[in-house]
């Protein structure tokens, strides 16, 4: 039974790793788009309109609230695992 409960908590280890990885791609990503956006410069830019701007400020806020509730999933997925875990773990009363 214990090599069992090794083998299901080394499996979510890979798990969670492998989902922060993806998490830091995002982050990384979402990081370079806000890198642009600050350094475009503060006097009115005359390139496709007010609109466009507007847009473009609507897709990285959208972008950063994605990485954002990843990151919660991510922190539920981790804690409900353990939870898991801790019960399996924990010495069961014999009924």
């Amino acid at each position: 039974m214990d090599q069992e409960v090794t083998s299901i908590i080394a499996h979510m280890a890979k798990s969670h790793s492998e989902m922060a990885r993806m998490l830091e791609a995002k982050r990384q990503s979402i990081f370079n788009m806000a890198h642009v956006v600050t350094a475009l410069p503060n006097e009115t830019i005359q390139f496709q309109g007010a609109d466009m701007i507007a847009s473009n400020s609507i897709d990285l806020t959208k972008s950063v609230t994605a990485y954002l509730n990843s990151l919660a999933d991510l922190a539920d997925a981790i804690g409900d695992h353990l939870e898991l875990v801790v019960k399996e773990m924990t010495p069961q009363e014999e009924e």
